[in-house]
């Protein structure tokens, strides 16, 4: 397959709007969770359900939104702790999540089937599809709240379901 993959602005508006719905739907049931089992290591890739929520903080938003919307490339580490507080980590998560919609409808056609030019947190320079590359965000957000529902589940919390077609059903029923 050659470099270019036709994803469409509705298509990414579509991912946002779910990232959106998730991000929220995680965060209704996280409040529920003893703040001790948000911290504890539970085998995950950021160790803890407050680690990987951290980390999609850093990636999604002060990594990869700041590529897109800034052309800058931050150094911030994958790992780094943004937010200390649990509850204001879930705000941000959700208040930050919004911004991509702004984004994702400035967009031309020239930009979407463009390429991103970035440099990586360890410094490499890279050039990738625009469009399928904003794709990956979305995407890279939904297996790490899927981690965070596995390690809800194996701790014995109730979790929500957050497959699309659930945030489809919810809007056209």
């Amino acid at each position: 397959m050659s470099g270019q993959y036709l994803i469409s602005k509705e298509t990414l508006l579509l991912m946002a709007d779910y990232n959106i719905w998730a991000t929220q739907q995680l965060g209704v049931y996280l409040k529920n969770v003893v703040k001790d089992d948000l911290y504890r290591d539970a085998g995950l890739f950021f160790n803890s359900i407050f680690g990987t929520l951290n980390h999609l903080l850093a990636g999604e938003h002060y990594i990869w939104y700041v590529r897109f919307a800034q052309n800058i490339s931050p150094q911030t580490k994958l790992n780094t702790t943004i937010e200390t507080d649990h509850v204001r980590l879930l705000a941000q998560l959700e208040s930050k999540s919004k911004n991509w919609i702004e984004l994702i409808e400035r967009l031309d056609d020239v930009t979407l089937n463009g390429n991103l030019n970035y440099q990586t947190t360890t410094g490499q320079q890279k050039c990738l599809p625009y469009a399928a590359t904003l794709l990956h965000v979305f995407n890279h957000g939904t297996h790490h709240r899927a981690q965070v529902t596995a390690a809800l589940t194996a701790m014995g919390y109730e979790c929500p379901v957050l497959d699309l077609v659930y945030m489809l059903v919810e809007r056209h029923s």
